[in-house]
């Protein structure tokens, strides 16, 4: 089965950043503790400075790192991901922040490894790329996230997304993937049109955006659709009962297999 063939199923629960209430977001950890929780696992990627594709949300270190603690780092504030080589970025703990005791730490999950442990484990994977166009160019960004899902050899497996859609029409030019356009404030103007140009087989919404009248037109179009971040077991059947495929969600886990 192949990650199309996955998205035809009914009412599918993607596990938001792995399961990030169970274990520290974007972690091998977390990764893991999703197996037999989802259907399908979301993560973040961006770039390190010297160019190393990393999992991590947010565009600083400082909330799900324990870079503030380290003095070494003062001068980089105001923590930039894009300001740390790889090898800073992996003397950080991305852990310790999320146990109540505070006592444990978890490595740098780079985008290489997490490929491995989707494959391996015969999972499925959204990859976000978050908008790093700040610091890098769009084809440079795309060209990374291209050879590590090549050399990995699990393009059946991985849907990528992302808010910047430059992203997603390149990505359509080196790679037979299926991609989804995010959107959280507004829906882009004509966006069947607008969809249909960036070549997407997908669109992923803020719930703040979604009404039924949209998820209808979009399905009739060919397009699926996911929303975030859902946590209400009762908004969820509602979601599902309008026709989306999929919801993200910090905590509907399906039963453990």
């Amino acid at each position: 089965m192949n990650f199309l063939e996955l998205l035809n199923k009914p009412e599918l629960i993607v596990a938001h950043r792995g399961a990030n209430s169970l274990s520290p977001e974007n972690t091998l950890n977390a990764l893991k503790k999703s197996i037999g929780r989802a259907d399908f696992i979301e993560i973040d990627t961006q770039l390190s400075k010297d160019g190393i594709a990393i999992i991590m949300h947010d565009d600083t270190l400082l909330r799900t790192t324990n870079v503030s603690q380290l003095s070494e780092f003062d001068s980089k504030k105001p923590y930039r991901v894009c300001d740390f080589t790889f090898e800073e970025l992996k003397r950080l703990d991305y852990g310790s922040w999320f146990y109540t005791d505070n006592s444990k730490a978890e490595p740098l999950l780079t985008l290489h490894d997490a490929l491995i442990f989707i494959k391996e484990n015969n999972l499925f994977l959204n990859l976000e790329i978050k908008d790093i166009s700040y610091a890098f160019s769009d084809n440079e960004v795309v060209e990374k996230i291209v050879k590590e899902i090549n050399d990995i050899q699990c393009s059946d497996r991985v849907l990528v997304s992302s808010f910047r859609h430059e992203y997603l029409k390149i990505i359509k030019t080196k790679l037979h993937i299926p991609t989804a356009a995010l959107a959280e404030d507004s829906h882009p103007k004509e966006l069947l049109s607008y969809l249909r140009g960036l070549g997407v087989d997908g669109y992923c919404l803020n719930d703040e955006l979604v009404d039924k009248k949209s998820v209808e037109m979009l399905r009739e179009a060919g397009f699926f659709v996911g929303v975030y971040t859902v946590n209400s077991t009762l908004r969820s059947h509602v979601l599902f009962e309008m026709g989306v495929n999929f919801i993200f969600s910090d905590s509907l886990y399906k039963d453990k297999q």
